[in-house]
């Protein structure tokens, strides 16, 4: 990854020849790196139930193809088993998770898991075209466009201005924020409803169509948090900015690039005004000591320091994707897109408590705010 005019790393971009290589290897190897990965045992009081669906956005035209079809936006719901009845009480709040850049919907199955099994309703997301693969109502394997991989390691080259690294981030964050605010509105509809509008939610069969509807049902739509890796961490900022109805926010490892709108004179244009939403931001160990070197050159720093109510943590000896559950199903891979030295599955461990308290204390009003944080 190159240092850019702006002296840190854009979280979670890698290079155009590793990409491919991944790529391929994904491609060619997709059961052998992903299949049968369950996460980490849980630590709650319930089971852990999953079901999925696709949301249809009739508004929007997928740009990624040219025949007029309309965006898909997979849903994957993790949510608790409970007994009869008891989903009636609609006490389980909302989390909903962005995956980072040439990642999927299970990059960060033990936080699904664990967060389910203490109560919350998850939800995962795929951006299809962005993500290493997906399916599409059709049954077709959609995998990672070629637009958007070219555009990444053009931002890994030495010959491009920082305004056009800030257009085209915002391009990819623009796709990412309306998938996160369709599913958020299309959940908050069907709960309010009680049904599932089947030109908005494509499920394989009525069994599984009354599985999401049970699962909308114990869902409290009035508690909400957002939460994402990398590029889908920065994506959960900007949400977080733009809707009323979110009440904590988790950026796990990604640069806020959302909150930078220009560059000139060698100065970044940033939103000052204060971040309305309760901010949790992680980072590895490298963007730690870069956010004390750069200070208000870096976005982060400024956004924290200006929001109303946000906490901070770094992870010693963590690498970029020891904020996912990779190094702990693909340990080879995990180490060509960055890792540290950390122990991969305690680092998620530490990782998984920090946002059970966090959420928590914001979600259920549970806990003590001292918590949140491992170091400052």
């Amino acid at each position: 990854m190159k240092k850019t005019k702006r002296g840190w790393k854009i979280a979670g971009i890698i290079s155009g020849a590793l990409l491919l290589l991944i790529v391929a290897a994904i491609l060619i190897l997709p059961k052998v790196l992903f299949t049968d990965y369950e996460g980490l045992p849980t630590t709650g009081e319930y089971g852990v139930k999953q079901t999925a669906a696709i949301l249809i956005d009739e508004s929007r035209v997928e740009t990624f193809e040219k025949d007029g079809s309309k965006r898909e936006v997979p849903v994957y719901f993790f949510y608790p088993e409970v007994k009869a009845g008891e989903g009636d009480k609609k006490e389980f709040p909302l989390v909903l998770f962005s995956h980072g850049a040439f990642g999927y919907y299970q990059s960060n199955m033990s936080t699904y898991m664990e967060l389910a099994s203490r109560g919350y309703v998850v939800v995962s997301l795929d951006h299809p075209y962005h993500s290493f693969f997906t399916k599409d109502t059709d049954g077709k394997t959609i995998t990672v466009n070629s637009q958007f991989m070219s555009e990444v390691m053009e931002i890994n080259g030495e010959n491009i201005g920082e305004n056009e690294i800030i257009q085209m981030s915002r391009s990819w964050l623009d796709i990412r924020v309306a998938d996160m605010g369709f599913a958020l509105d299309s959940i908050k509809t069907a709960n309010q409803k009680g049904q599932t509008a089947k030109e908005t939610w494509f499920v394989t069969g009525e069994d599984a169509r009354e599985e999401i509807e049970y699962v909308l049902g114990m869902t409290d739509v009035e508690k909400i948090g957002l939460m994402g890796h990398s590029l889908g961490g920065a994506a959960s900022v900007t949400l977080g900015r733009t809707r009323e109805d979110i009440d904590a926010v988790i950026d796990l490892d990604g640069t806020m690039i959302g909150e930078e709108f220009g560059y000139e004179n060698g100065v970044y244009a940033l939103y000052r005004e204060s971040y309305p939403v309760p901010l949790l931001a992680f980072s590895n160990e490298e963007h730690h000591f870069e956010r004390e070197k750069f200070g208000s050159m870096y976005v982060n720093n400024v956004v924290l320091e200006n929001a109303k109510d946000a906490s901070y943590t770094y992870i010693e000896g963590s690498g970029h994707m020891n904020f996912t559950d990779l190094p702990l199903f693909s340990p080879p891979l995990a180490s060509m897109l960055g890792v540290g030295d950390v122990d991969p599955k305690e680092c998620v461990l530490s990782m998984n408590r920090t946002i059970l308290k966090y959420y928590d204390y914001y979600l259920k009003d549970k806990g003590d705010r001292a918590e949140w944080c491992l170091n400052y």
